[in-house]
C-alpha cells in the first residue's frame, strides 16, 4: 500500500525517464534478501545499555536504519556526572548530516551545564582554567569525533557559554524548562556565530553546519521526573500499562503545518501581506516541513548576511522565495513535564522515519508485546530463593503465553523497525521488508526516511517506592 501510493504520487508530480519508471514498477526484479540477510541489516546498528543500582531507568535500547547516504539522523545518550539524571536525544537532520552530527555531540553538554548549581559551575570553570579536562557527561555509544581544529573552536564557544551562565544565573531561581530552552537557543546562536566569525578551513565547515538543519527531541530523566524538550517533528511517547491495556501519553508537540497553533504563531510574527507565503504548500516559505529546528540559518539570517556569506558557496538558491522579514524559524523547544508512575513502562523517542509508518499507539503496543515475548529469549531464572509452587506456576504460565509472542529481535528498537517496514495486518511479510531494504539509492528516499529510535525502560518498583 505504501509503495503503490508513493509511486502514484511520484509519477503524477514529476517527469520520470522510462528507465526510472521500469525501476520503480519492477519491484519484483529487486534482489530478494534471505531472512538472515534482512536480520543482519536491521540489527547492524542496534545498541543496549543496562544500568545498575536503584534508579528510575533500568536500561535503554537504540537502533538506526539509513535511507540517506550518509545517514542524516543521529542520536546521543549520556549520564550527567555533576548533577543527577540521564539525557537521551534523537536528532533528525535535513539538508545534509552536518547540523545533526554537531548538535548531537554538543547539545547534551550545553544542557548539563545549564543544570549546574552556581557553586559547582564556578568550580567547573576553575578546573578548565587550570588546564584540566573536567567532564560533565558519561556518554554511551558515542561514535562521533571532531577533528582537533574544529573541536578547539567549539570548546572556546562552550567556555564562553559557561562564563555567561556564571554571570547571569547566580541571582535567578532554577527552572528546568528555562534551562532546557537556554541550552537549545544558545547552541543554535553559537552555530550562527561560529559560521559568521570562522576563518580558513573552518569557514566551510561551520557554514555547512549552519546551512543544514536538525529537528531535536531530548529527554531528561531524574528519578520520577521526566522532561522532554522538542523542536520540530520528532515524537516522544510514553507507554502506559493499566488494567485496560496499553495506552499512550504524548511527551512532545510536533511543529509542522498540522499544528494549527504553530502555523498561527509564525503568521503572527510577520506582516499580514506575507500570510499566504510564510506557510505555503504546508511548508515554511514553501520549502521546510518542520516549523522549528536547529541550524537552517537560510531561514534565520538577514538577507544581507545570506548574500555575503551563503550565496558565494551555495548560489542564489540559498535565499528562499518571499524572504522579506527574517527570522522565520526558531529552535526554541516546547518542554513537556511528567512525573513518572509505576504504570509508566517505557519511553519511545524516534525520528519521523518511524512515525511515517506506524502511529504512537501502534508503537507502544508493539514494544509492550515485545516486553512480554522477550522473556522467552533468555533462560528461566527464579527471582527469589523461597518461592511458593503457585508463584512458580504463575511464572511458567506467563512464560508459556510469552512464547506466542516470541520476537525475532532482542532489541525492541529493531523490532519496531522490522514492523514499520514489513508489518501487515497478518504479521511481518518477508517480501515486503526485503523490497524496502533493497530499493535503489536513487529512489529509496521517496519511500522511507532515515529511522532512529531510542526506547527507555522505566523501573516500576523504584517508582513505586518514590516519595510522593
Amino acid at each position: 500500500m505504501v509503495l503503490r501510493k508513493s509511486l502514484r504520487i511520484l509519477e503524477s508530480s514529476i517527469k520520470l525517464k522510462a528507465s526510472d519508471r521500469v525501476c520503480l514498477r519492477g519491484f519484483s526484479s529487486l534482489p530478494r534478501l534471505t531472512p538472515q540477510e534482512v536480520t543482519d541489516i536491521l540489527q547492524a546498528n542496534e545498541f543496549t545499555k543496562e544500568f545498575e543500582g536503584p534508579n528510575s531507568v533500568k536500561s535503554y535500547e537504540s537502533n538506526q536504519l539509513a535511507s540517506n547516504n550518509p545517514i542524516e539522523d543521529t542520536r546521543s545518550e549520556a549520564r550527567c556526572l555533576l548533577t543527577n539524571g540521564l539525557l537521551l536525544g534523537v536528532f533528525d537532520g535535513h539538508g545534509g548530516s552536518a547540523c545533526a552530527q554537531v548538535a548531537s555531540k554538543r547539545l547534551l553538554n550545553y544542557i548539563s551545564a545549564s543544570l549546574l548549581p552556581p557553586n559547582i559551575l564556578q568550580t567547573f570553570i576553575e578546573e578548565i582554567k587550570k588546564g584540566n579536562n573536567p567532564q560533565l557527561l558519561e556518554t554511551f555509544n558515542d561514535k562521533i569525533k571532531f577533528i582537533k581544529e574544529i573541536d578547539e573552536f567549539y570548546h572556546a564557544s562552550f567556555v564562553t557559554f559557561l562564563e555567561d551562565l556564571k554571570k547571569n544565573d547566580s541571582a535567578n531561581e532554577f527552572q528546568m524548562e528555562a534551562a532546557l530552552e537556554k541550552a537549545f537557543l544558545r547552541l543554535d546562536d553559537d552555530i550562527s556565530t561560529e559560521a559568521l566569525t570562522a576563518t580558513g578551513k573552518n569557514i566551510t565547515r561551520t557554514l555547512s553546519v549552519a546551512m543544514s538543519g536538525a529537528v531535536v527531541s531530548v529527554a531528561h530523566i531524574d528519578g520520577p521526573h521526566l522532561h522532554v524538550a522538542n523542536a520540530g517533528d520528532c515524537q516522544c511517547v510514553l507507554g502506559v500499562l493499566s488494567d485496560d491495556g496499553w495506552s499512550t501519553k504524548m511527551m512532545s508537540v510536533e511543529h509542522n503545518s498540522d499544528n494549527r497553533s504553530e502555523v498561527e504563531r509564525i503568521q503572527s510574527e510577520h506582516p499580514a501581506n506575507e500570510k499566504s507565503s510564510v506557510i505555503k504548500m504546508e511548508r515554511l516559505l514553501g520549502q521546510l516541513a518542520p516549523l522549528r529546528s536547529m541550524g537552517d540559518f537560510r531561514y534565520k539570517w538577514s538577507r544581507e548576511i545570506l548574500d555575503s556569506l551563503a550565496v558565494p558557496y551555495y548560489g542564489q538558491s540559498a535565499i528562499p522565495p518571499n524572504y522579506h522579514t527574517p527570522p522565520y524559524l526558531t529552535c526554541k523547544p516546547e518542554v513537556v513535564y511528567h512525573r513518572l508512575t509505576p504504570k509508566d513502562k517505557f519511553l519511545i523517542i524516534a525520528s519521523d522515519g518511524l512515525w511515517d509508518f506506524i502511529s504512537p499507539l501502534e508503537a507502544v503496543r508493539l514494544v509492550g508485546e515485545h516486553m512480554s515475548g522477550k522473556v522467552t529469549l533468555s533462560p528461566l531464572k527464579l527471582p527469589e530463593k523461597h518461592m511458593k509452587l503457585s508463584d512458580i506456576n504463575e511464572m511458567l504460565l506467563q512464560r508459556k503465553e510469552g512464547l506466542k509472542k516470541k520476537p525475532l529481535d532482542g532489541n525492541a528498537a529493531t523490532h519496531l523497525i522490522r514492523n514499520a517496514l514489513g508489518g501487515t495486518e497478518y504479521g511481518i511479510k518477508h517480501s515486503k521488508i526485503s523490497k524496502m531494504l533493497t530499493l535503489p539509492s536513487e529512489v529509496v528516499r521517496l519511500f522511507r526516511d532515515d529511522i532512529t529510535i531510542t526506547i527507555v525502560y522505566v523501573d516500576s518498583e523504584f517508582l513505586r517506592h518514590c516519595p510522593s
